[in-house]
């Protein structure tokens, strides 16, 4: 059996354009073999209640109808990616019950270790879903120097167009974990990055993160709202939710 990493992180955004804001938060995720069986502490559910846990059906497809490793699976043969030896998740769990992740990862390695495909799993405050798929077209090793393009087609922020593209940039190493993501949509769009180092959960750090960040996702979704308020106290263009893109996948 294997355990499951906890990464009491950091996620910073900072928007480009004309109206200027700029947040850094603390934050909890959690990574582990997505397709193993786990050793975790016992305030840990792998698909099933507990305190904090992680559920398929919260990733792998719609939120709330996932299915984990296998959608993943297909995923990556719909996009002619073979190779690949070992899924991991990278997301925040859920604390007592409830989640929102605005962005997980799935890190897809070959036999070797190496990393070779991301999938980038974006939901927004609407519930919707949209997934990026990142790799070199040859799929040699995703290295820390990287940068790795998509163009954006999803709604996330209503202060943010439909438009322009992402540079994401990874960097996984055994004890830590860095991912960058550079929205450019002409003069504006955001740097969003998360950091933070790997260590084996355990009960006390569970224990720690819900006294320093209590209720977990509810505050990440209060903070987004805090957020969104500020914008449109400085004038933020307001934009309506489109009708989310048809595809699960885009690369």
């Amino acid at each position: 059996m294997q355990g499951i990493d906890h990464i009491a992180g950091h996620t910073f955004h900072g928007r480009k354009g004309d109206v200027d804001n700029a947040f850094r938060y603390s934050i909890d995720y959690v990574l582990c073999d997505a397709e193993a069986a786990l050793k975790t502490p016992r305030l840990f559910g792998r698909n099933r209640r507990a305190v904090m846990s992680l559920h398929d059906t919260d990733h792998g497809g719609a939120p709330g109808a996932g299915c984990g490793a296998s959608w993943v699976r297909d995923a990556l043969a719909a996009h002619a990616i073979s190779g690949v030896a070992r899924i991991e998740l990278l997301a925040q769990p859920r604390v007592l019950g409830h989640v929102f992740n605005p962005v997980s990862f799935w890190l897809c390695r070959d036999g070797q270790g190496d990393l070779i495909t991301v999938i980038a799993e974006v939901t927004n405050t609407y519930g919707d879903r949209h997934c990026y798929l990142c790799a070199h077209p040859d799929l040699r090793p995703i290295g820390a120097q990287d940068r790795l393009q998509a163009t954006k087609i999803f709604h996330v922020s209503p202060f943010q167009p439909v438009e322009g593209s992402y540079t994401f940039r990874f960097d996984i190493t055994d004890d830590r974990i860095g991912v960058w993501i550079d929205y450019t949509a002409g003069n504006g769009g955001l740097i969003a990055t998360l950091t933070g180092k790997r260590r084996p959960l355990r009960t006390g750090a569970m224990l720690g993160a819900m006294l320093r960040r209590p209720l977990g996702a509810r505050r990440v979704l209060a903070l987004i709202h805090w957020q969104a308020a500020k914008l449109w106290w400085k004038g933020a263009r307001f934009r309506a939710r489109p009708e989310p893109p048809a595809e699960e996948v885009t690369r």
